[in-house]
């Protein structure tokens, strides 16, 4: 389990890396087919769509995750984290994020995120 636990935490970090810096090569390669994300504005995209709206600049900074809980089930993991950022106009915002990863021939890949704010 400790192996488990050393990759979902890079791939926690990877995932708010990629929010921050809109990189949807590194999304490509760790969403599973079947990903969907409920957005902080209550929509629902799957994975195209969260593709197509990580492309997009986005006007936060700053974002860093923190309080993070990885909870391993065999072959899937929930991960539980509250965020920090700086707004476009220099508030500090928080939120709170709940991804779901699933061990699919042998990789970890996100099927599932839950974002607040």
């Amino acid at each position: 389990m400790n192996k488990d636990m050393e990759e979902l935490t890079a791939l926690n970090r990877d995932y708010v890396a990629s929010v921050q810096n809109c990189d949807v090569k590194r999304f490509d390669e760790i969403l599973a087919p079947e990903f969907y994300c409920s957005n902080p504005d209550k929509t629902l995209v799957d994975r195209a769509g969260f593709l197509k709206q990580t492309a997009q600049p986005i006007a936060i900074r700053n974002l860093r995750e923190y309080d993070v809980v990885i909870r391993i089930m065999g072959d899937f993991a929930i991960i539980h984290a509250a965020t920090s950022y700086t707004t476009a106009d220099g508030q500090q915002g928080t939120g709170r994020y709940t991804d779901c990863w699933a061990r699919q021939n042998g990789k970890w890949l996100a099927v599932s995120a839950h974002v607040s704010r």
